[in-house]
């Protein structure tokens, strides 16, 4: 399974045309203890960058934005119920979100997982 990341420190893990995306291990270190999380709509259309969730800490807030243009099919309910799991599981069971790809070719202007760690390294 292809993983890509975005310079604001989301990943997305690559199923055909559909993409599960959440927060990298950067960014949860970075928020500390995540207290809440906004998810978004299921159904609704998003285009890359747009802010498409919100997750708290308790230091600060930040916009979860997506990575690529698409149509969130699912959200994860588990992380709503317990917003944890984005610090203990970030590339796991705390997901955020799963998109329906809209234009595969967006992904070519991502990171990969050792351009990524060159980059939040230096960030």
């Amino acid at each position: 399974m292809t993983i890509k990341y975005t310079p604001d420190h989301e990943w997305l893990k690559l199923d055909g045309d559909t993409a599960i995306v959440g927060i990298t291990h950067h960014a949860q270190d970075a928020l500390g203890d995540v207290v809440f999380v906004d998810l978004p709509e299921v159904g609704k259309s998003y285009a890359q960058k747009d802010a498409a969730g919100v997750v708290e800490s308790v230091k600060a807030a930040a916009d979860v934005y997506m990575p690529v243009s698409g149509e969130v099919i699912e959200v994860n309910e588990a992380l709503r119920a317990d917003p944890a799991l984005a610090n203990t599981d970030p590339l796991g069971a705390g997901w955020f979100f799963k998109v329906k790809l809209s234009d595969a070719s967006q992904l070519d202007a991502l990171m990969d997982e050792t351009s990524y760690t060159s980059f939040s390294d230096s960030h």
